[in-house]
Order: C-alpha cells, then structure tokens, then sequence
C-alpha cells in the first residue's frame, strides 16, 4: 500500500511517518521546500506550493490513499492576519488536491483528513459525539466546518472520507504537553481559570495509530481522536506536575491574563470540550495509552 500524507513534516506527520514504516506502507510526502526533498531517503517527497496552486502531479502516481494533514499551525499567536492564514491554509491545500484529481486519472479511494474537536461548543457538561451537529461559535468552530466543508469535496470523485477530530495532542517532541509542563518544571506551574475545563487528549502515538487503524479498515465518517477518559484541566496539571515530582502551590492562573499574553489564542487553555472517542472503539480500535498517568510517564518519565 502506499500513502500520500500533506504535512508529513509537522508533529502529527512525522509520527505516522514512522509507524507507516512499521507497517511497511510506503509514503510519499508532499513538501513546500524544495531543499526538504531527499532522493536517498525511503518516502517520496514531491513540492507543491498550496498558494500558488502548484503541485507535482507525481505525487499521485500509485497512491491508494491520502492523509491529509497540511494546515497552518493554531499554537502561534492568533494576530487577525494569521487567523486568516490558518482558514486559508486548510482551504487552499485542500482545494489543490481535489481540483488536481478532478483532471487526472488515479488509484485514489480514500481520503483522511484531519479535523479538530474545537468544533464542539464549550461546555463543562456536554458529553460530546460525532453525531452533535451545533458547531462551536469560537474561531476554531469557523475553522474547523470550513476544514471538513473543504473535504466533502473528495466525494464528488468517488472517494471515500474520513474526518478524524483531534483533541490535545500529548507528545514530548513539541505541542501542548511540552508548553504545560515548562513552568511546572521551574516550580511555577498553576491550572488555567477555574480548572474545571474539560481536556480531551490523545497520546501522539495512539493517534498515529487511530490513522492507520481508519485506514486499514476503510472506515468512512468523522471519528473522534481522543482517549476513552477525558480529565480537567487541574486532573492534568496535577498529573503532570506528580509525574515530574515537583510542587504545586501557586493559585490557578486568570483567564483575563492569559488573555493578555496569549489573545485569542487564550481559548486553547480555557474552552472545555468532554469528548467521547466510543465510536471508534466500538470499530475494534484500542487505546494502549487510555488512561492520562501511564501516557505522561512514557512521555515525560
């Protein structure tokens, strides 16, 4: 089998990358540099230039399914120029790659996307699945209906759709988990508010797994990529800062001044989203990390 994956070179991409080689399922990658394409290595790298709408078609050539990952990163200050980087990004990637198979013939039968679970309004009592149709009135609900509106498009040439929803990412080599445990490390950890946000998260390699497990199994449809036990924002704060062994002794940090440092960004830590990852468990899917303490320790242990 193999695989073509947009944003192969980012956080998620790079560990789907490596299970892909486990499996044996070759990847071709699509890049923005040029200087990042190495002949010598085991996956095909091909340029494209999402904003130009340019690509090399090559990368098509013998592809059995996409991963599509591309898309400007949210965990950077949201300026409003950037926040329309971020719709533009998912837009545009998305675009190329539909308007480029519409023209070609192709082995292509299904796509899987990449979504978040910011679509889901906050709430601290909602308990979320794929079948809740109100979309958050946040930014992130904008970004993400536009993201999955994008995707739908596939269906028109006859390819199959997965939507995968992911929650907090917990991974060592960057993202949140990295950012949280930082100032707990130096002994000035603090939850975010009241702490009592929910926090749906995801062990980085369970989620590369779930991908591939979506697969595998051709299963079509949104999934959500989240743990089967969600925990508050203070349950993770705690678990972070025992896993680490230091102390935690300072009041819970305001939202108006994470506001201040962050903007609108700030919702990250402050939006509370309780989301329920059954549905791709009752596929046949298990979680190795299911629960948040043995997923920090391989992590930060």
């Amino acid at each position: 089998m193999r695989v073509l994956i947009t944003g192969a070179t980012g956080l998620i991409g790079q560990e789907i990358v490596k299970h892909c080689r486990q499996k044996n399922i070759d990847v071709n990658y699509l890049t923005t540099h040029k200087s990042k394409i190495d002949p010598s290595e085991k996956e095909k790298g091909f340029y494209w230039n999402p904003k130009q709408q340019e690509i090399d078609k090559n990368c098509f050539k013998d592809v059995d399914a996409i991963i599509h990952l591309a898309g400007a990163t949210i965990s950077k200050r949201w300026i409003p120029a950037y926040k329309k980087e971020i719709l533009a990004s998912r837009k545009e990637t998305t675009q190329l790659l539909v308007n480029t198979l519409k023209g070609e013939t192709h082995t292509i039968k299904h796509v899987i996307s990449a979504s978040a679970i910011g679509v889901y309004p906050d709430s601290l009592i909602n308990y979320y699945d794929e079948t809740y149709k109100t979309v958050s009135d946040s930014f992130l609900g904008a970004v993400v209906k536009v993201w999955e509106h994008e995707v739908d498009a596939f269906s028109k040439l006859n390819i199959k759709i997965s939507k995968v929803r992911i929650g907090l990412v917990l991974s060592n080599k960057g993202g949140a988990l990295t950012e949280i445990a930082k100032p707990i490390k130096f002994g000035v950890g603090a939850a975010f508010g009241t702490g009592k946000q929910w926090q749906s998260w995801i062990h980085i390699s369970d989620l590369a797994q779930l991908f591939l497990y979506v697969l595998k199994h051709q299963l079509e449809g949104v999934y959500n990529a989240v743990a089967p036990n969600p925990v508050t924002n203070q349950e993770l704060t705690k678990a972070i800062a025992n896993t680490l062994d230091k102390p935690l002794f300072l009041p819970n940090i305001p939202k108006f001044f994470m506001k201040l440092v962050l903007g609108d960004m700030h919702i990250l830590l402050f939006e509370s989203q309780r989301v329920s990852s059954k549905k791709v468990e009752d596929k046949g899917f298990y979680f190795e990390y299911h629960h948040l303490q043995p997923a920090l320790e391989d992590l930060l242990g």
